[in-house]
C-alpha cells in the first residue's frame, strides 16, 4: 500500500457511524501505536451554521510578493481543539471527517504522515464504531484481524512525473500525499498525474513552484470536500475552509480535472494565491467565492459554477473562452491600482435559476434579501473600498443577467471599469444594455479600438506575463 492509502470497509447494507469508540493502528514490528481516531470527539462545528465574518484586512496589493493573510483573526476559536484534526500542507488544525460513509462503503482516514514506507500495521476497531443496518459489527481486536505492509520505498526524488490513483495503483492514493511529496522549487517541472477516480479530501499547500496537477479526465477526476467558514472558522493566515488551496505558489498548473466543495456558504471550491498561475480545461464547482484568486492567474475552457461572488479575488485574472454559472452576483472584485482585475474574452455569463441554499439568520448576522445574478457587486466591505475596481467582458454571451447589469455599488465609484464590449445572448443576438448602471460603459468601435485591443491580450492584463501551458 501507499503511505497516504485509506482503509475502507464494505459492507452488505449501508452501515451508520457509532458516537463512541476508537480505530487505532499499531506498527507490527513493536506493537506501538501510531494513530488514533476517536469518533466520541465530533469532525467540527456545525457547517450549516452562520458565523459573523471577522473585520476585513487590507491585502498588501503587490503580486509579486503575495500574501497568505485572510481576514484578520484576533483570537483563536475556543472550540478549535473541540474537534477532530489533522495537518495538512504544514498547518496542523484542519478540521476533518476520521470516517466518511457511502451507501455500504466506510472509508476510514488516518491522520496524515503517521505511516512510513516498509512498515507493517495492524488495524483494530472498537464494537460500535459501525454499525450495520443488519447484523452485528464486531470490530477487530487481535493483532491478526486486519494487517497491511506500506510499500518498500517512495518514488525518486529525481522524478518529473509522479501518479495518483485512488484504487492505489500509482504512487499515491491522495493528491495532498503527492504534493507533500514534490520538492517545493524543483529544478524541473514536476506533474502530478491524477488517474479517474474519486478524492475525497482537502488539498492545501503553500511555496511550491513548476507544479502542474494534469487529469487523465475533466469529468472523471472528480476532487473534492465538503468544508467551508462555519466548519473550518477563519484562523490567523491562510483560509481553511477551501476545498483545494494554493498558497503562495508561482507557476502552477491545474489541468483537466474537476475540484468541487461540496458544502454551501463560504466554501471556496479552487483557492490561488500567487502568481503565473494556469487553469485550464477544468470544472470548478463551490458556493460563496467558489474561485478566489489573487495574483496573476490565466484561466482558459474551464467551468466554474457558484451561488454568488462566485469570483472573489484582487487580480489580475484573465478568462478566455469560460463558462460561467451563478445563482447571485457572479463577481465582487478587490483589485488596487497596482494592477488588473478580471477580464474575459469569450466567456459565457449563465445565471442559474435554482434558489441559493440560505443559511439560517441570527441576531448577529441577519439573513439579507438575495442579491441577483449580477455581473459584480462592489459593497461596502466594513469600511473598505475598492475605487479602482475592474472587470471587462468582450464578445461575452450573457443569459439571464438583470438589464441592470451592475450592482449594487457602494464603493468609491471614480475611478471603476465596469465596461462591455459586444455582449451577446446565447444565439449571437445584442443584449439590451440600455439600463445598464450608469457607472459601467459600454465600449464601441472605433472609437474605443485600443481599450479592445489591449484587454483582448493576456499579457497586458497580466502584467507583462504571456502564459503557456508547460507540463506534459
Amino acid at each position: 500500500m501507499n503511505p497516504d492509502t485509506h482503509l475502507i470497509l464494505t459492507f452488505s447494507s449501508a452501515p451508520t457511524l457509532g458516537r463512541s469508540g476508537q480505530i487505532r493502528i499499531f506498527d507490527a514490528a513493536d506493537h506501538s501505536l501510531v494513530d488514533t481516531l476517536d469518533l466520541s470527539i465530533p469532525a467540527g462545528p456545525d457547517p450549516s451554521r452562520r458565523i459573523t465574518p471577522p473585520p476585513a484586512q487590507v491585502i498588501d496589493p503587490n503580486p509579486a510578493a503575495p500574501t497568505t493573510t485572510t481576514p484578520a483573526v484576533r483570537t483563536t476559536p475556543a472550540d478549535l481543539h473541540d474537534y477532530q484534526l489533522t495537518t495538512i500542507g504544514g498547518l496542523a488544525d484542519f478540521h476533518f471527517y476520521p470516517v466518511i460513509l457511502h451507501g455500504n462503503v466506510a472509508t476510514i482516514y488516518p491522520h496524515n504522515h503517521v505511516l512510513r514506507y516498509g512498515h507493517k500495521y495492524i488495524v483494530q476497531i472498537d464494537p460500535g464504531v459501525l454499525i450495520p443496518s443488519s447484523g452485528v459489527f464486531a470490530g477487530f481486536t487481535s493483532n491478526r484481524g486486519w494487517t497491511f505492509t506500506i510499500k518498500a520505498n517512495p518514488p525518486s526524488v529525481s522524478a518529473t512525473r509522479v501518479v495518483v490513483a485512488a484504487d492505489g495503483s500509482g504512487d499515491f492514493n491522495t493528491v495532498q500525499g503527492a504534493v507533500d511529496f514534490v520538492p517545493a522549487n524543483p529544478p524541473r517541472r514536476v506533474t502530478i498525474f491524477i488517474r479517474n477516480g474519486n478524492y475525497e479530501e482537502i488539498v492545501f499547500f503553500c511555496d511550491k513552484a513548476n507544479l502542474t496537477f494534469r487529469g487523465e479526465d475533466r469529468d472523471k477526476v472528480q476532487v473534492g470536500y465538503g468544508n467551508n467558514s462555519a466548519f473550518n472558522p477563519p484562523m490567523p493566515g491562510p483560509s481553511r475552509r477551501c476545498a483545494f488551496s494554493a498558497y503562495d505558489s508561482t507557476g502552477i498548473e491545474f489541468v483537466n480535472f474537476s475540484i468541487s466543495n461540496y458544502f454551501t456558504g463560504q466554501a471556496e471550491g479552487l483557492l490561488i494565491y500567487g502568481s503565473k498561475n494556469i487553469v485550464s480545461h477544468m470544472n470548478i464547482k463551490g458556493s460563496g467565492d467558489a474561485l478566489n484568486l489573487r495574483g496573476s492567474v490565466y484561466l482558459t475552457e474551464s467551468r466554474i459554477i457558484g451561488d454568488g461572488d462566485t469570483i472573489l479575488g484582487v487580480g489580475p485574472a484573465f478568462f478566455n473562452h469560460c463558462e460561467l454559472q451563478s445563482i447571485g452576483p457572479f463577481m465582487w472584485i478587490r483589485n488596487t491600482e497596482a494592477n488588473h482585475g478580471n477580464v474575459f474574452v469569450n466567456c459565457t455569463f449563465i445565471a442559474r435559476e435554482r434558489p441559493a441554499p440560505r443559511p439560517q439568520s441570527s441576531a448577529l448576522s441577519p439573513a439579507r434579501p438575495p442579491i441577483p445574478a449580477v455581473l459584480a457587486r462592489l459593497p461596502n466591505n466594513h469600511g473598505l473600498n475598492y475605487p479602482y475596481a475592474e472587470a471587462v467582458l468582450i464578445n461575452c454571451r450573457l443569459k439571464g443577467i438583470p438589464n441592470v447589469g451592475w450592482g449594487p455599488i457602494e464603493d468609491d465609484t471614480s475611478h471603476l471599469h465596469l465596461w462591455e464590449f459586444n455582449s451577446t445572448d446565447l444565439d449571437g443576438h445584442p443584449v439590451d444594455t440600455s439600463q445598464r448602471h450608469p457607472v459601467s460603459r459600454q465600449l464601441t468601435m472605433p472609437q474605443d479600438a485600443q481599450i479592445i485591443a489591449d484587454y483582448s491580450n493576456p499579457a497586458f492584463v497580466l502584467g507583462g506575463w504571456t502564459p503557456s501551458l508547460t507540463g506534459d
